[in-house]
């Protein structure tokens, strides 16, 4: 039958295949098209901000500009080029001194078409290979910190019904006396101070509004609470009424933070439900689970453009190696299941990235859990000191330097230490910890720290043993164990990786695992000239 199979698979992708999804960018690249033609020049240039950002340009004497877009904009991009050209024309250089030494080299424009990584973040890496000397960030943003490029914020500007506004934070809270903090997604925020005194002339005496600031790591990201003394405040008394759905990172991180939290929709099709962020935090608290016991850890890189994220991942690394465990650091740009999937042998992943990136929000379809340095530094305690408060947060903003202190507690923790023999990696100090299981299935786990044992031994001083193998002390007639099988090394140093290559990948590509269902043993055929074959011991003629 024709649907059989009877030769090796073609080297070509089945249509049906796993990751086929139809393509985001082009998709909102279209509406975004219809929806820019239904607009006025007038109506753009308020919403993109051209003069302010062109007086910024001139202001700063930038003359290659790049303009980072989020793929729903792009349509409105060429246009934003033309009118940003022609507003820079009009204007005058900065300074005297400015005009006469560039007045010869005008401003050139380049637009970022795709982001490397998250567009909530400045791309500077693609700004780079324009050699840009500022970034205009269009759009809403994580406003993590940058580390090398100058950046322009333009949120753009929302249009929001007041009045349907006002009517459903009356009927939300309907006492005049409610302690509510008005917060509104960045690209809204010019609405707060008109709802604010809105709502204080309806008799609202105990509200608070918000400004955007630069800080992530603050209780309130990236917000400050305008009030004479921010720190008296007590959020925990506070609800928070939101406008616009907020970013699955901000949620997660003020379900801890606040009294409640009520979300007023912009579009039409999003839901309002708070209890889905106590949902969301089991789903979170079952990923910390899985990498309790997960014995090689990949450091997934998700931006080269944060500040400082070079020594968050250091830090990861260190904390990593205290606990006993394996890393491996991986840049991959975008994710998608397909890419993790090629590294079999990592046992679950941590984002390195802003407070919103780090997270990933349907991870149904990865193979192994994903999770943020914040769940990871939970995963990494033992069973009987993990304590699951119900705060949360995404990004490497809150990582801590990693101290010597805690990785000596890490290593005495781990049975690093000297055992009761006095040989460091006595294998007595394995033996004398608890086994350990996976909470999840209640299987014993036994490779949860590959690293953890490192002995020295009496001819090489200092330099590391392979794992597994425990040296006799000095003028010691105690026996050494021995490794049942060498380990893969890389620089004299035990790989996991390594050896699960050379022990458990057994595909070797594409039609490697067809098996012929009818094969038939191999026989010896004829033989000699057409006048005489010989077959077998006889001889025909």
């Amino acid at each position: 039958m024709a649907s059989e199979l009877s030769a090796a698979p073609a080297l070509s992708t089945p249509a049906e295949h796993l990751f086929e999804h139809v393509d985001p960018v082009a998709l909102a690249a279209k509406r975004s098209e219809a929806h820019s033609k239904r607009r006025s020049d007038d109506e753009l240039r308020a919403i993109y901000e051209i003069a302010r950002t062109a007086r910024e340009i001139k202001n700063g004497g930038w003359k290659r500009i790049a303009l980072q877009f989020p793929d729903s904009m792009l349509g409105d991009a060429p246009w934003a080029v033309q009118a940003l050209s022609a507003e820079l024309a009009s204007l005058p250089a900065a300074s005297t001194e400015a005009a006469s030494t560039t007045a010869a080299k005008p401003e050139r424009i380049y637009i970022l078409a795709d982001t490397s990584y998250s567009s909530c973040c400045v791309d500077e890496i693609a700004a780079e290979h324009a050699d840009a000397d500022v970034v205009v960030h269009y759009g809403r943003s994580c406003l993590s910190p940058t580390s090398r490029l100058a950046v322009i914020y333009v949120f753009t500007q929302h249009t929001l019904d007041h009045a349907a506004a006002l009517d459903t934070f009356t009927d939300e809270f309907p006492a005049r006396d409610s302690s509510v903090v008005l917060m509104a997604d960045v690209t809204y925020q010019d609405h707060v101070a008109t709802l604010l005194a809105e709502l204080q002339t309806r008799g609202y005496t105990n509200l608070l509004a918000t400004s955007i600031i630069h800080d992530p790591t603050g209780r309130i990201p990236n917000r400050a609470i305008a009030t004479d003394d921010p720190s008296a405040v007590n959020l925990q008394d506070y609800s928070v009424f939101h406008i616009s759905t907020p970013p699955t990172a901000l949620l997660l991180a003020l379900s801890s933070r606040v009294k409640s939290l009520f979300i007023l929709p912009t579009v039409p099709a999003t839901s309002s439900s708070t209890p889905a962020a106590h949902r969301m935090l089991g789903r979170r608290y079952a990923r910390v689970l899985s990498l309790a016991t997960a014995g090689i850890i990949g450091i997934l890189v998700n931006t080269l453009s944060v500040a400082n994220y070079l020594a968050s991942i250091d830090s990861i690394r260190q904390q990593i190696a205290a606990a006993g465990k394996k890393s491996y650091t991986v840049v991959v740009g975008k994710l998608n299941p397909a890419k993790l999937a090629n590294f079999a042998e990592i046992d679950g992943w941590v984002i390195v990235g802003c407070w919103e990136s780090s997270l990933v929000e349907d991870d149904s379809m990865f193979y192994k859990p994903v999770i943020t340095p914040f769940e990871l530094d939970v995963a990494l305690h033992s069973d009987e000191t993990r304590v699951w408060t119900g705060e949360w947060w995404g990004g490497i903003e809150g990582v801590k330097p990693f101290v010597e202190k805690e990785k000596a507690e890490g290593e005495e923790k781990n049975g690093e230490g000297e055992g009761e023999n006095g040989i460091e990696g006595d294998i007595s100090g394995e033996e004398s910890e608890p086994p350990q299981f996976d909470l999840r299935t209640g299987k014993l786990v036994s490779h949860s720290r590959p690293m953890r044992r490192i002995p020295k031994t009496a001819a090489e001083g200092d330099a590391p043993a392979a794992v597994g193998e425990v040296a006799a002390a000095p003028n010691s007639s105690t026996l050494a164990l021995r490794p049942k099988a060498e380990l893969a090394t890389v620089n004299g140093v035990v790989s996991p990786g390594a050896e699960y290559l050379r022990s458990q990948r057994t595909w070797q590509g594409l039609g490697s695992d067809f098996v012929e269902e009818d094969a038939t043993a191999i026989e010896e055929g004829r033989s000699g000239v057409a006048r005489g074959y010989t077959v077998g011991a006889s001889e025909r003629t």
